[in-house]
C-alpha cells in the first residue's frame, strides 16, 4: 500500500509580513484585467467542497454562511465548490442542472457582495462525473453485479480440471466462482471486474458499450452551457469549467481515454470536447462574462497526461478565449488507495492524490509551491504564441514572499491558496493591512482533507473548536465543531 514519503517532516517555512506600505506596492495587490476577468488584486481562493448544500444540492444558510465568510477577507476572486452540472442526485454537493437552484444562488451571490463590499469577483465551478459505486462485498458482487458468460465458465472449468462448469446452472457458478477465493480471482475474472470487486464499480470515459457514454459528446456541450446561463442569471460574475482531477471533462483530456469515435486517442481527439464545450459556453454566455477552467499540469499516473501534454492543452484553451486558466496537479482514481467495504473510491489517497495536496511529511522538495514549475511552464507557452491568458498558481503558496515571489517571476499572473485561506479567510486582507503577524497559517497537515475524504462538513483544526457555545455559532451534524472560522476582531 502506497503511503506518503516520510522521510523529512517540514516545518511551515519562517517568513517576514509586509507593511501596508510594501503590500501596496506589490504585485500581489495591483489590479489585473483580461477581457471580461477584472481584479482588485491578484488573489484568489480556489474551489472547496465543504459538504454543506441539501441532499438534493441546494444552498443552505451553511453554504451561505461558508463563502460570505472568505469573501469577508476581500480576496480578488473567489470560487464556488464544484457544482454539478447534471440535475441528479450527488448527495450535499451543490447543483445548478435546473432553473429551481437559481434563487438559492442569488441568495449565495448577494452575500458575498455584502460580505466583501463589492470588492471580490465570485466565480462558480462547473463539474459533470461519472458513476462511482461503493466497493460491494464478495457475495454480493459474485451474486449480483457480475455479469457472467462463457469466459468465467471456461476459466473456471480449466483452473479446477472440472469441465461440468462449462454448462452448470448459474447460480451453481456464480457461488463457485466466489468460494474459489481471492487468491483466484484474478485467474477467472476481467481486469475490469477485479478492478468493480475491490474497488467498486466505476465508469470511464472509454465505455463506448454504455450507450450514456457514447453520448457524452453529444450532451455535455449543452449541459455545460445551460448551466453557465443558469450561473449568470444567479450574479456570478463568471464561471470556471472544471477539467481536472478524476472528472468527466479531465478524463477525456487524459491519454488514458482511448475512445475511437475521435473524442480520445490522439492529442487533438482528446481536446475535440473540451474546446467544444468551451465553444457552446462562449456562445451561450456572450462576451461580458467570464469563462476560464481548472486543469491539470501532470496527472501523475503511469501512462496519464503529464505536463508536456497539459502545455498544449492550455495553448489551445487560451487560443479558444479562456478568460483564465488555474493549474492543479494529479487527483486521479487511477492509484487511489483500496476503500474499505461499503465505501467509495477517493481520488485524493493516492501518489496522484498526494501531489494534488502535498503535506509537510514529503520529499526533499517539500510541499511548499510545489506545483508552480507546472503553472510557470503553462504561463511561458502561452506567452510564447502572443496570448496574455492570466495563469493561477496554487498548492502550499502561504506567504506573501511566495506569492509575491512567483508573480514578481512571471510564473504565474493570479496566486490562488485554499488550505491557507480555509485556515484563515482574512489573511489576504491582513496582509493587505500590514497586519501579517496576525495571520493564523495552515499547519498543512490535510485535517481538512480527511474530512472530505469521508463527505463530512469540512472545518479547520486551527479554529473549529473556538468559541463552540457562542450564541451566533453554527455547528457540525455531531455538534463537536464549529463551521465557521470566528471572525477577526480588529
Amino acid at each position: 500500500m502506497w503511503t506518503p514519503p516520510q522521510k523529512h517532516k517540514h516545518p511551515i517555512p519562517a517568513t517576514r509580513w509586509p507593511s501596508a506600505d510594501e503590500a501596496a506596492d506589490s504585485l500581489l495587490f495591483a489590479p489585473l484585467e483580461h477581457g471580461a476577468l477584472q481584479l482588485a488584486q491578484r488573489s484568489w481562493v480556489p474551489a472547496m467542497v465543504p459538504w454543506r448544500a441539501t441532499e438534493d444540492g441546494q444552498v443552505t444558510d451553511d453554504v451561505v454562511d461558508w463563502y460570505a465568510r472568505f469573501a469577508a477577507g476581500r480576496p480578488g476572486a473567489l470560487v464556488v465548490e464544484a457544482t454539478g452540472v447534471r440535475d441528479v442526485p450527488s448527495g450535499p454537493l451543490l447543483r445548478i442542472g435546473d432553473d429551481r437552484f437559481i434563487p438559492g444562488l442569488q441568495r449565495l451571490t448577494a452575500a458575498v457582495r455584502a460580505a466583501s463590499a463589492g470588492h471580490t469577483r465570485l466565480f462558480i465551478q462547473l463539474i459533470d462525473f461519472l458513476a462511482v459505486k461503493r466497493r460491494p462485498p464478495a457475495d454480493k458482487f459474485f451474486a449480483r453485479f457480475l455479469a457472467v458468460d462463457a469466459g468465467h465458465r471456461a476459466r473456471l472449468a480449466a483452473l479446477q480440471h472440472q469441465p461440468r462448469w462449462l454448462d452448470a446452472p448459474e447460480p451453481e457458478l456464480r457461488a463457485a466462482l466466489h468460494h474459489a477465493g481471492p487468491e483466484s480471482w484474478p485467474a477467472l475474472l476481467t481486469p475490469r471486474e477485479l478492478r468493480d470487486l475491490e474497488y467498486g464499480y466505476r465508469e470511464s470515459v472509454s465505455d463506448l458499450e454504455l450507450p450514456h457514454i457514447a453520448e457524452l459528446p453529444r450532451a455535455l456541450p449543452g449541459l455545460f452551457a445551460a448551466a453557465a446561463a443558469r450561473a449568470q442569471a444567479a450574479g456570478f460574475d463568471g464561471v470556471e469549467l472544471h477539467y481536472a482531477h478524476a472528472y468527466t471533462m479531465a478524463s477525456f483530456l487524459s491519454r488514458t481515454n482511448t475512445r475511437s469515435d475521435g473524442y480520445g486517442a490522439s492529442l487533438a481527439g482528446r481536446l475535440r470536447l473540451p474546446l467544444e464545450v468551451i465553444a457552446a459556453v462562449r456562445e451561450r454566455i456572450g462576451a461580458g462574462f467570464v469563462l476560464g477552467c481548472r486543469m491539470l499540469g501532470d496527472e501523475v499516473i503511469a501512462g496519464g497526461s503529464d505536463l508536456a501534454d497539459a502545455v498544449e492543452f492550455a495553448r489551445a484553451f487560451a487560443r479558444a478565449g479562456l478568460e483564465f486558466i488555474s493549474v492543479s496537479k494529479g487527483g486521479k482514481f487511477d492509484d487511489a488507495l483500496q476503500p474499505k467495504v461499503g465505501e467509495a473510491v477517493y481520488p485524493y489517497t493516492g501518489p496522484s492524490g498526494y501531489e494534488c495536496m502535498p503535506t509537510v511529511i514529503s520529499d526533499q522538495r517539500g510541499p511548499f509551491a510545489r506545483n508552480l514549475p507546472q503553472a510557470a511552464a503553462i504561463r511561458a507557452a502561452i506567452r510564447a504564441d502572443g496570448l496574455l491568458t492570466p495563469v493561477v498558481a496554487a498548492g502550499g503558496l502561504n506567504s506573501f514572499e511566495q506569492a509575491e515571489g512567483a508573480l514578481q517571476a512571471g510564473q504565474a499572473d493570479i496566486i490562488a491558496a485554499a488550505r491557507q485561506s480555509l485556515a484563515d479567510p482574512d489573511w489576504w486582507h491582513k496582509l493587505r493591512l500590514g497586519r501579517g503577524d496576525e495571520i493564523r497559517r495552515c499547519k498543512y497537515t490535510n485535517y481538512c482533507e480527511a474530512l472530505d475524504t469521508r463527505h463530512k462538513q469540512v472545518t479547520c483544526q486551527l479554529w473549529d473548536r473556538q468559541g463552540l457555545d457562542a450564541p451566533d455559532v453554527t455547528l457540525s451534524h455531531d455538534g463537536r465543531r464549529r463551521l465557521v472560522a470566528p471572525r477577526w476582531r480588529r
